[in-house]
């Protein structure tokens, strides 16, 4: 994306979220021998899909009647994600499952002030837009992003382990009165600044993970954030709503809000003996 309109990403993890209903009747009414045998069949199933450097997956216990059960998946290609559902797919557990909804997009940083930068930059150096020279020395400046410390943690790290997960999606508007895609480089880059400001007075409070949708799924971009106390989901995005981007600009999906639990729980999630905890990780092996 080298349109001088069009700001940079970052891209990273291929995501799929999966949002099911749960037969618990159904499935309380098998012998004890046989639910544990599909828990442990799940398990083996998600464990290596867990600890693999290649991907990573989450279990959250969903509240409400849109769906019980949500599974993300995070891998480095569409096709370590196709596998990865198609394995879930065969387990006994899917018996019992009826999928409700899905959502599949791409972790991504966005690039809007330093895409921005990088564009005048190549201005001043006289450099023609799109031209040889132009397309080279952008792509390596978006190199050295993606390089940063910072940012190249962020484009790998794993599933937040934080208790509480909220998923929407959203997509900036494009009508005729009101359009996103028409305001200029310079406007949108400011709004998203004064947008980022406010996530940012939440640092500590909520991890949160943009990844991009547009060409994967109905809606542009999905959001997933991560608390230790989902009152912090409530306070956040309500003090967006007042947020410019958002009170002219934003359009939201359905939100899915729930307690994100450990592989190790999911026994205590189908028996229902339990609500399922999210355990503190392993502490490191020193050699």
């Amino acid at each position: 994306m080298r349109h001088p309109q069009v700001p940079e990403t970052l891209d990273s993890w291929h995501i799929l979220h999966r949002m099911f209903r749960f037969d618990r009747r159904r499935f309380d009414e098998l012998p004890s021998e046989r639910r544990a045998a599909i828990a442990r069949e799940a398990h083996a199933c998600l464990a290596p899909l867990a600890a693999s450097a290649e991907s990573d997956v989450s279990l959250a216990q969903l509240l409400g009647h849109k769906s019980d059960f949500m599974v993300t998946h995070y891998a480095k290609s569409f096709d370590q994600l196709g596998a990865a559902e198609t394995a879930f797919d065969k387990l006994e557990l899917a018996s019992y499952l009826t999928a409700h909804s899905s959502y599949v997009s791409v972790l991504e940083l966005g690039l809007y002030e330093a895409s921005g930068r990088i564009h005048a930059e190549l201005r001043d150096r006289g450099l023609k837009p799109n031209s040889q020279e132009w397309i080279a020395a952008f792509d390596g400046a978006i190199l050295e992003q993606a390089q940063q410390p910072r940012n190249a943690g962020r484009l790998w790290a794993k599933v937040p382990q934080r208790r509480y997960v909220c998923f929407y999606p959203m997509d900036k508007k494009r009508g005729e009165a009101i359009n996103w895609y028409q305001l200029s480089y310079d406007d949108r880059a400011s709004l998203m600044l004064d947008h980022g400001k406010i996530g940012r007075s939440f640092h500590g409070l909520v991890t949160q993970v943009i990844s991009g949708s547009i060409g994967f799924d109905d809606w542009e971009w999905g959001v997933d954030l991560y608390a230790d106390d989902p009152l912090v989901f409530k306070k956040l995005i309500y003090e967006m709503r007042f947020d410019e981007a958002s009170a002219r600009y934003a359009a939201f999906g359905p939100f899915y809000t729930g307690m994100q639990f450990s592989l190790a729980e999911l026994p205590h999630f189908l028996e229902g003996s339990a609500i399922p905890k999210l355990l503190p990780a392993p502490e490191p092996v020193l050699h």
